[in-house]
């Protein structure tokens, strides 16, 4: 499996210039480009550690790798544990490790999309490093931006974290199987949402039973 380590000093040294985020969108959209040109979506995938991003990519790839030639990105801190999990569905995974970092960036995604023949792929998921807060001020140059929130987070990581939803085309509400034992409801998450931003679409989902993955599939236009 090819991997991508973030440099000693890669990621701090952009964070150092003033201009920090008008850099990462500029290689965003050069990233989006690149993808354009090759008539490739891409969705970047963010929410906690824990909350289901991985599930709830292999449920999708499951689904379309039958019609659709398929990549991802895995992110994480050090390791490559999801990554050898979507493995498992006989899909091209390159894993970037970003250390200290707790997102990442669009100067790592374009070093990631070299390690592609994006002429053979139809769809990319980028799955973000665990985080409600960093990934959704680095826009990647995907299409598409999810955020997963499962019920086992309790009844306020909406309203704590309202920044990363105004930048989301979809929130997936994740193991709504446990939302008795938690004692939090798909309502109350939705109304959370839709708080910060009414027209925001949510779908409720467990990736056990494969309950909403067809839902998100015909939102998406996959």
């Amino acid at each position: 499996m090819k991997s991508i380590k973030a440099k000693e000093g890669e990621i701090f040294d952009i964070e150092l210039e003033e201009d920090l985020l008008k850099r990462n969108e500029e290689l965003a959209e050069k990233n989006k480009h690149l993808l354009d040109k090759n008539k490739v979506m891409a969705i970047d995938v963010m929410g906690s550690v824990g909350s289901g991003k991985t599930s709830l990519i292999k449920n999708l790839i499951v689904r379309l790798k039958k019609k659709h030639r398929l990549g991802v990105i895995a992110g994480d801190l050090t390791t490559t544990i999801d990554a050898e999990r979507i493995k498992e569905e006989k899909v091209e995974v390159v894993q970037v490790n970003t250390g200290k970092e707790c997102h990442l960036d669009a100067n790592l995604i374009a070093r990631a999309l070299k390690e592609f023949d994006l002429e053979k792929m139809d769809i990319l998921f980028i799955e973000n490093v665990g985080n409600l807060i960093c990934p959704a001020e680095f826009p990647l140059g995907s299409h598409k931006r999810i955020v997963v929130v499962s019920l086992t987070e309790g009844p306020w990581m909406v309203t704590k974290h309202p920044y990363i939803f105004r930048e989301a085309d979809l929130v997936v509400i994740n193991k709504i199987d446990l939302a008795q034992a938690m004692k939090v409801s798909v309502e109350s998450i939705t109304k959370d949402v839709h708080r910060i931003r009414p027209e925001l679409r949510t779908i409720p989902t467990n990736c056990l039973t494969g309950e909403g993955i067809e839902e998100i599939i015909k939102f998406l236009s996959l």
